[in-house]
């Protein structure tokens, strides 16, 4: 069985810990990380090592949806997490894994995406454009400064 992987990088002008939050917190998370046309709805997030997740990304032009789900197997906070996943789809086996790395930077953050094992039938390419369109999602919710009211 073939997989493919996909390794991005960013430099975002937010700390690291507003950044990490965007990761750790399950509404913020659902808001960014689907790609484009896509909404996710977050059914169980335990954010921390050893502990699991499951989402649902729903298409919203045609209302198709797909499931997925993993293990959190490090974290650091505001520096480092890797989880793995797998989608609920048996035509799309195997398990893939994502590793997150933060490192603080004079105008903010930056970050590194590495994710292995992405199967088979999905294109390499596909899975970069997607990660871009999540990368700029995070983007526009993490460097707003906007004061409390």
């Amino acid at each position: 069985m073939e997989s493919n992987s996909v390794s991005l990088h960013r430099v975002i002008k937010a700390d690291p810990e507003k950044v990490f939050r965007a990761f750790a917190d399950p509404v913020a998370h659902s808001g960014w990380l689907p790609p484009y046309g896509f909404v996710c709805t977050v059914q169980q997030m335990d954010f921390k090592a050893g502990g699991t997740f499951k989402m649902t990304f729903i298409n919203f032009s045609t209302g198709n949806s797909h499931s997925f789900g993993g293990t959190y197997l490090e974290i650091k906070p505001n520096e480092f997490i890797k989880y793995t996943d797998r989608f609920d789809d048996p035509d799309l086996p195997g398990e893939t894994t994502t590793t997150i790395q933060l490192n603080k930077v004079s105008c903010g953050t930056e970050l590194h995406v590495v994710q292995e094992g992405i199967p088979a039938a999905i294109p390499e390419e596909i899975c970069y454009l997607g990660w871009q369109e999540s990368l700029e999602k995070l983007i526009k919710l993490v460097e707003p400064e906007i004061p409390d009211a």
